[in-house]
This record gives structure tokens, sequence and C-alpha cells, in this order.
């Protein structure tokens, strides 16, 4: 298919334009949908050979006020090909960029979150289909919302020119890290990880493809009032099953995230940035993101893409995290999303106790 920069403007195209959304069909202004607590909703069902070439989707509450965590609290789900497991699966707010359940103003090359504070949710992956494409809405929150969407697409006569398909996936963890009771040096920088067993994963998958990016969201759980730098973990993708060191290690993650010296400073650029840069000594919670699209990473059988928490995984962290990439299908199961009580982010540092990690992790 044509490209899709200035240059390839002028040049003809094969397809036809479409659109699938959430206005008035009787010509009102009532231009979305309810969706009630509980409710799972499709918002487009689309045959033939496409690409969905944009996204645009926004909430509101259907009474009252914004419900708290809202954005953590909606899912996502996408399926291509008549496949039954989602080949995407995250909170909205996760998939269209930051996690913490909220929303912030930030642009980059794929995703944006644009005014009015962030609420207007914008994807430019490409997401082609062969047979069949199909979104879904579940609405995990208290209250009923107003749903409105544009999802954006082109149908061909001919086969859709690729075999691999587009996939996100979210994850939550706690990270398990060693008790604080040695020197914060030796905390901060002790040990060796030789294995990269114990790093937090964002994804791993089976089959052919390239892995395009992620969001990285932490919140620093530890209180100190020593140099509390949440970063120093390494990032390490092991590509088609390969031993440890992979072939693509790096040096921390800021590093990874193309960021240096333990940034705070909150960054917007079209392939990497900071939208939420915490608080003082690297308390709070924070948001990164990195895109592969000049430089994707390929596999031909399987990708493990993970990071250590804290050098040498020391560190004891709330991690979340989407990754977005592409690959022929099938893919791996995607496991049933946590229940929204596990997706709900902890109070700030100063509120949190051990009853609130009860209600977000096992123990």
């Amino acid at each position: 298919m044509i490209g899709t920069s200035l240059r390839d403007l002028y040049k003809p195209r094969k397809g036809k334009s479409k659109r699938a959304s959430s206005y008035d069909t009787t010509g009102g202004n009532r231009d979305y949908l309810k969706v009630y607590p509980g409710d799972v909703v499709d918002v487009c069902n689309i045959t033939g050979s496409g690409c969905i070439t944009h996204i645009w989707m926004t909430m509101a509450p259907l009474e009252d006020t914004l419900e708290e965590y809202l954005h953590r609290k909606v899912v996502i789900r996408m399926y291509w090909d008549g496949e039954t497991n989602p080949s995407v699966q995250a909170p909205i707010g996760d998939f269209f960029g930051m996690g913490h359940g909220i929303t912030r103003n930030f642009s980059s090359a794929p995703l944006a979150m644009s005014p009015e504070d962030g609420r207007s949710l914008n994807s430019f992956f490409p997401m082609p289909f062969g047979k069949q494409a199909r979104i879904e809405i579940e609405n995990n929150a208290d209250d009923p919302i107003k749903f409105y969407f544009y999802i954006d697409h082109e149908i061909y006569d001919e086969e859709i020119d690729s075999p691999l398909r587009f996939h996100a996936l979210w994850k939550r963890e706690l990270t398990d890290g060693i008790k604080d009771e040695v020197s914060n040096a030796l905390f901060e920088f002790g040990g060796k990880n030789t294995t990269g067993d114990g790093n937090y994963v964002f994804f791993e998958a089976e089959g052919k493809g390239h892995y395009v990016g992620c969001n990285l969201n932490i919140h620093n759980l530890r209180m100190t009032r020593e140099w509390n730098w949440y970063g120093e973990g390494d990032d390490m993708i092991f590509i088609d099953g390969e031993p440890w060191p992979p072939s693509l290690h790096g040096t921390g993650m800021e590093d990874y995230f193309n960021t240096a010296w333990c940034p705070t400073q909150e960054y917007n650029s079209p392939y990497h940035g900071i939208i939420l840069g915490g608080g003082p000594n690297w308390s709070g919670k924070v948001s990164y993101y990195r895109f592969h699209i000049q430089d994707p990473i390929m596999f031909d059988k399987s990708i493990k893409v993970s990071i250590e928490h804290g050098h040498n995984n020391n560190r004891s962290d709330d991690y979340s995290s989407t990754a977005y990439w592409y690959q022929t299908e099938p893919h791996k199961d995607h496991p049933i999303i946590l229940p929204v009580a596990k997706r709900i982010p902890l109070a700030d540092i100063l509120g949190f106790n051990e009853d609130d990690m009860k209600k977000c992790f096992d123990y």
C-alpha cells in the first residue's frame, strides 16, 4: 500500500475510506453510546480486507461528575479475522499512552492525549485485517458513561499486503525486590544480574514480527530521605530464545527511554517522552513512552521484552505497562485482564498503607 509520508500524498491510492462512529443516527446531537456498568459493547465490527488508520475516543459521565480512575476501569479489546482471544487488551487510558488511571496532554507519533486535559484519546497505529476487525469496550466502572468514538479505516478490493497483525497488552506487577535493610549504596547499586531472571516482563510473544514500543508507569513505593532514584534497571530484549546476555542489552531505564541523568522534566517527542515526571527525590508516579517506529525490533520465532526493576531487580515498586507489536497469527493467548479492584492505582505515598496494597496485589 502507498505510504503516509508527505512525499507520498500526491500518489493515487486504492481502496475506500470508511468510518464507524457514535454519531446520532436520528440526525440529533446525542452522538454517544450509553455504556452501563458491566456492559460489553462492540463499537465496530468491520468485514472485508482493510486497515484501521485512526481511532479517536472520549468518555463522559452520563450523570454527575467524572468517576475517579475511569480510564483504568474501562477496557478496550480488539479482535482480528474472527479470533476469539483478543490481540489487543488494555485499560483504555493505558492503551492510549498513559497509566495511573489518569490523562495528561501529550503528543507522540502513534498516540496522543489531546485537550481538554488529555481526555481526547487518539491512535494512529495502522491496524490491518484480512477478513474482520472488531473492537469492544467493557465498562467496569461504578457509573454509566457516555462513550464517543471515530474509527477511521480503509477497505480494499484485494487481500491485505501483510500477514502481521497489530497487538497490544497491558500488565501490572508489584515488583519483588530485596529488603530495604542494607546501605543505600548497596540497595541502589549492589549485586550483579547475569541471567535476566526476575526482570519485569512487558510481554512475551511467539511467531514472526516486530516490537514497536511501550509505555511504562512506575509508582515509587520506597519511603526514604536517602537517594531514592527508582531507575538503574537495564532493559533486556531476548530474541528467538537467545540466552543471557541478549543481543539487545541496555544500560538503564532512563537510557532505554532516550532520556538521561535520572530525569524529572516532562517532555514529549514523536518517539519518546516523559508524560509524568514524579515528585521530589523521585517520589510518586511517573510515566514514560518509547516507540520503535524508525527502529522496530524484529523477531523470527519469539521475543521477550524485559527490564530490571532497579539495578539487579533490587526495588519493589508498582509497575504497569502497555506493549505494542505486530506479529503473525495465531498469537499466544492473552490472560484475562486483572479485575478492576486490582487495576486501581495505589494512593499517593503519604496516604498509602498495607491494606491499600492488599486490594491490588496478592501476597
